[in-house]
């Protein structure tokens, strides 16, 4: 028996509920693939386990599921990989990775029996049935959007950035970086039915959001301009409707700032945002009803360019991809303020993303 298995028995966390991490990294940029790492249950320490090196292409978003791990490959021949998690430790990959009819996916989105990929680089989102042993079956459905934004070099055109089913299940939403909007789509059988497209500030640049546990409220954060938008959802109608904005940024802020991900504290009270540039990570309050949002405090990321951030199921760590300094920096959570304070770094070259286990 190894260290690292003595370790998890002591610990309980043989088959730990979320006892292992999933990091995305840009082989392209030196990554090496896809890090699987131990969580420890009592500091949410990471301890690298194993890497895929170059058998899944620059896989920088990853979803778990179903016994299985799902990836982006993030190039011009888009495509998404299945691998299995039959040990936890060693993810394999079930077949060559599928193409999805689009450039450059950056994220991706299980809905029902679908597999749905956000796809930046052509403006557009596939939906490929999935198989079942795992893998999708191509070919894929495209959808592809029309627009764009006043954004001179980002904005001229679509640029899906990501793919959200809502609560209930029975809806799509996408975010457009290029035209500035969330396109909301149903789910039918075995592709999707366009419904809305919902404007949000011209050259806001919209990249992901996040739904607040009850269904009623959602959180977009924009990437060209550094703001957060809080809108309200019905989900009988599937509209979205802006509220307001903030910005995640202090107003004496020099540095470029570029928002990439926002994740919601269980209770919807308060939300962080990762912001590259100013390489920060925004904690900010949200009121009773989620309609406004306040920014309390900016802290630093631990290192550069925060493609993604990720709250631990157990809510007491938080983890940032750091692209840049290639490496993921985890924090301790303050219960009552929801500052985090750093408390370790695992190095990723190359990371983009982390995702956790069941």
């Amino acid at each position: 028996m190894t260290t690292e298995q003595t370790r998890d028995r002591q610990h309980g966390t043989g088959s730990p509920p979320h006892g292992r991490a999933y990091i995305g990294s840009f082989t392209s940029e030196g990554g090496r693939g896809i890090t699987t790492a131990r969580v420890d249950p009592d500091d949410g320490s990471l301890h690298a386990l194993h890497h895929t090196g170059d058998a899944v292409p620059d896989p920088s978003y990853l979803i778990v599921g179903d016994g299985v791990l799902n990836s982006v490959c993030e190039q011009d021949d888009g495509a998404v990989a299945t691998l299995s998690l039959a040990d936890p430790d060693r993810p394999a990959p079930l077949g060559a990775p599928v193409p999805v009819g689009g450039a450059g996916p950056t994220h991706l989105a299980r809905a029902g029996g679908l597999l749905c990929t956000a796809n930046y680089g052509s403006g557009s989102v596939s939906v490929l049935p999935l198989g079942p042993d795992g893998p999708p079956a191509g070919p894929a459905k495209v959808h592809r959007h029309t627009g764009d934004g006043p954004v001179a070099g980002r904005q001229e055109g679509p640029h899906v950035h990501q793919v959200v089913v809502d609560p209930s299940g029975r809806y799509l939403l996408a975010v457009d970086l290029g035209t500035d909007s969330v396109w909301v789509s149903a789910l039918d059988g075995d592709d999707l039915r366009p419904l809305h497209q919902v404007p949000l500030h011209p050259g806001s640049g919209p990249r992901h959001l996040v739904f607040r546990a009850d269904g009623t409220r959602v959180y977009v954060v924009g990437e060209l301009e550094p703001t957060l938008t809080a809108c309200s959802w019905d989900v009988d109608s599937g509209r979205l409707e802006p509220l307001g904005e903030t910005r995640v940024v202090p107003p004496e802020t020099e540095k470029e700032a570029f928002p990439s991900e926002v994740v919601l504290r269980p209770d919807g009270r308060l939300a962080w945002v990762a912001v590259r540039g100013a390489d920060s990570i925004a904690v900010l309050e949200l009121d009773e009803a989620g309609d406004a949002a306040k920014l309390v405090a900016t802290m630093p990321c631990g290192g550069r360019w925060p493609r993604d951030l990720a709250l631990h199921p157990t809510g007491r760590w938080l983890y940032a991809a750091n692209e840049r300094s290639g490496d993921v920096t985890w924090f301790d959570i303050d219960p009552h303020t929801g500052l985090p304070y750093p408390a370790g770094a695992l190095e990723v070259p190359g990371a983009s993303c982390v995702a956790f286990g069941s």
